[in-house]
């Protein structure tokens, strides 16, 4: 895994851009963390994506929430795209990626870790105009965001380029390494660009992200006589807290990676000792955990995206129940009835019996009451009355009127109906 410089009459070359772990250990150790770290790291980022797009959806847009979000988006496309594909050069023993890989690879990692610092940078100049002014409501065109975020991505990816100009495929007896070939008619620029891209890059961006977050400070430690101005600034001290929270986690995490990336070129430059096995990999682990740093800083620190992952996670987890029916009660309309009979007839029935149901329910309900009084004489509950007694006594012989009859259709004759 350790590193080391060729150099002939046409070009230098860096052997080992990625390095090929030799230890049988590290090649499954190494991988594993890399995966776990992608796996927990995507999962975070892709909520917090999806809960500031959903806040951007009700009206909630601004130029810090749209920076949040191209924060996160960046170290999506780091967890993606970039960590696979350093997880599988170190589980190999020579490079099976193919060339565009091995030329795009490097480049696209830096180009994601200059959008973050870059971002980090014009975030804490916005805070920064926020807290100057916390009530007052500055409205940023759509167009105005794009146009900042658009800018980011162009500047990240072509400060890198050289990452993706040099790199190539070298063949190293029986293996193929994906290595950074450096012409000699290149040698100058690459010696200026060494000093001159990490600056770019790393220490100026992060120099003005702390230069600006200490202004905001000093402008938040002010005190506010109204209350509405005093919640203003409460929240302000919150948001200035969590984007802090934000640049210092990067730049600490970042720094390591930055110590070994300048400590290999200037070895390739000068001959000397290349940096450590363990100070590379640590480095890069580091780098890699910023990724999934990031949206736990953002969970913890503010209330609005705790309160949006919980509604974002309710949607996702909860399922839809299908509504109740509501039950039919002594007011609600129930099915199609027939002709209700009189209440005489009707006070022993269910209301969708036909008509020789309902004769014959009262005639049981008559034997019934017969046998109850014949069986216990002093039982009030199963006595006969006489009415209904009469009624059906009338009816059995016939003698009944048609004045006194309460089911007269029974006895009409069809064609009387009809005409």
């Amino acid at each position: 895994g350790s590193k080391s410089t060729f150099k002939d009459s046409n070009s230098t070359f860096e052997k080992g851009a990625y390095q090929h772990l030799e230890n049988g250990d590290l090649k499954v150790l190494i991988p594993v963390i890399l995966g776990v770290v992608c796996v927990l790291g995507f999962t975070g980022n892709s909520t917090a994506i999806g809960v500031l797009i959903s806040n951007a959806r009700k009206g909630k847009l601004s130029l810090i929430n749209a920076l949040i979000l191209n924060l996160m988006l960046a170290d999506g496309l780091v967890l993606a795209f970039a960590v696979p594909f350093k997880a599988t050069a170190y589980s190999r023993a020579s490079w099976t990626l193919g060339l565009l890989v091995c030329k795009t690879c490097d480049w696209f990692l830096h180009s994601c870790m200059a959008a973050k610092s870059f971002t980090v940078a014009v975030m804490a100049k916005a805070c920064f105009r926020y807290i100057s002014n916390p009530t007052k409501q500055v409205s940023i065109h759509l167009k105005t965001i794009l146009v900042v975020l658009l800018f980011i991505w162009l500047l990240a990816c072509v400060v890198p380029i050289p990452h993706w100009l040099f790199a190539t495929l070298q063949k190293e007896g029986d293996r193929l390494l994906c290595v950074q070939l450096v012409p000699l008619d290149a040698h100058n620029f690459m010696s200026v660009y060494v000093k001159v891209y990490p600056l770019v890059t790393f220490c100026v961006p992060l120099s003005f992200a702390l230069l600006y977050f200490w202004r905001a400070y000093n402008r938040g430690q002010r005190r506010c006589s109204k209350t509405q101005n005093l919640r203003m600034q409460m929240r302000s001290r919150k948001l200035t807290l969590m984007l802090f929270s934000l640049t210092v986690a990067m730049g600490t995490m970042w720094l390591p990676q930055w110590v070994a990336w300048a400590w290999m070129w200037h070895a390739i430059d000068s001959d000397s000792p290349f940096p450590p096995m363990a100070l590379v990999l640590s480095a890069q682990l580091l780098m890699f955990t910023i990724s999934l740093v990031n949206p736990l800083i953002v969970l913890a620190l503010s209330e609005e995206f705790r309160e949006g992952y919980k509604g974002l996670w309710r949607r996702l987890t909860l399922r839809k129940h299908p509504a109740k029916q509501p039950k039919p009660g002594p007011h609600t309309p129930t099915a199609m009835r027939s002709p209700t009979p009189r209440p005489e007839t009707s006070a022993h029935l269910p209301p969708c019996q036909s008509d020789w149901e309902e004769e014959t329910g009262l005639k049981k309900q008559q034997e019934q009451g017969r046998g109850a009084a014949e069986d216990s004489p002093g039982n009030k509950d199963g006595a006969v009355l006489p009415d209904v007694e009469q009624f059906w006594q009338e009816r059995e012989s016939g003698s009944h009127s048609q004045e006194n009859d309460p089911v007269p259709w029974e006895h009409q004759d069809p064609k009387q109906g009809k005409q």
